[in-house]
């Protein structure tokens, strides 16, 4: 296994999952600039946003891990809670705190919430692929024993686990291949974004039967318990988008 730490000055440790992290936004930011032009968003204006999300995501995505996930353990070593580069974030959190980012940056901005949602929501899909990534690096998410012939070992944990993180990349890969197909047929607003909250939860959805966690109420985790509604609204918000096509299409 890779060693999650790239290099330490005294203390500080310098983590691939940091600079992994770091080098997603960068290209993240990139792609939202050349998807933003088609939405009517210039370079200022994407720039601008990130100001706005990049803060709001990693400090919901931080929050969500901790309060949600490893509150017990986060309020014995409270420390750690400020320590985010050696990992812990919660994705739907993130997507939680990019949301309220959005709407706040569309009110003070003029800017329409689904622009901003469809541009982002694509950069955002190919930078999960390098957060799985660096959790595989870090040795976290891992999944349950197996004995598939690409089971693999992980520090600080009995037997052959499924390496889930390899597989959410790859799936992640596809969804991202997929936003971008459905873009170039130039759909109408928030249609990218209801598909990516459902191709995302749906398959998140299956994936937490695999992974290391706690079994809640019905055997489902508590991530699963999180996803059914947010597949449910997307599914009815997109219907809705379709209707209102429809009914313009007649009028």
């Amino acid at each position: 296994m890779i060693n999650p730490i790239i290099f330490k000055i005294g203390s500080l440790e310098i983590r691939w999952y940091g600079l992994i992290m770091a080098l997603a936004f960068l290209i993240g930011s990139l792609i939202a600039v050349k998807l933003g032009k088609k939405r009517n968003l210039n370079k200022d204006q994407v720039y601008d946003f990130l100001i706005y999300l990049i803060p709001f995501s990693i400090l919901f995505a931080r929050l969500f891990h901790v309060f949600v996930y490893n509150f017990s353990y986060y309020t014995s070593n409270p420390i750690q809670i400020f320590q985010i580069w050696k990992g812990g974030v919660s994705l739907f959190g993130g997507l939680f705190g990019a949301l309220i980012a959005a709407i706040i940056y569309s009110k003070v901005k003029k800017v329409p919430l689904l622009n901003l949602a469809d541009v982002f929501i694509i950069p955002l899909s190919f930078g999960i692929i390098f957060g799985r990534i660096g959790n595989f690096i870090n040795q976290e998410l891992y999944g349950k024993i197996t004995n598939l012939p690409w089971a693999m070992k992980f520090d600080n944990v009995e037997g052959l686990r499924h390496p889930t993180q390899i597989y959410e990349a790859l799936g992640h890969l596809i969804i991202f291949l997929v936003l971008i197909f459905i873009w170039k047929k130039s759909p109408r607003k928030g249609v990218i974004f209801y598909i990516f909250l459902i191709l995302y939860s749906t398959f998140r959805f299956f994936m937490e039967f695999l992974r290391e966690g706690d079994i809640l109420i019905f055997k489902l985790t508590t991530t699963q318990l999180i996803i059914v509604p947010i597949i449910l609204i997307s599914f009815f918000l997109l219907l809705r988008l379709k209707k209102e096509n429809l009914l313009n299409t007649v009028i």
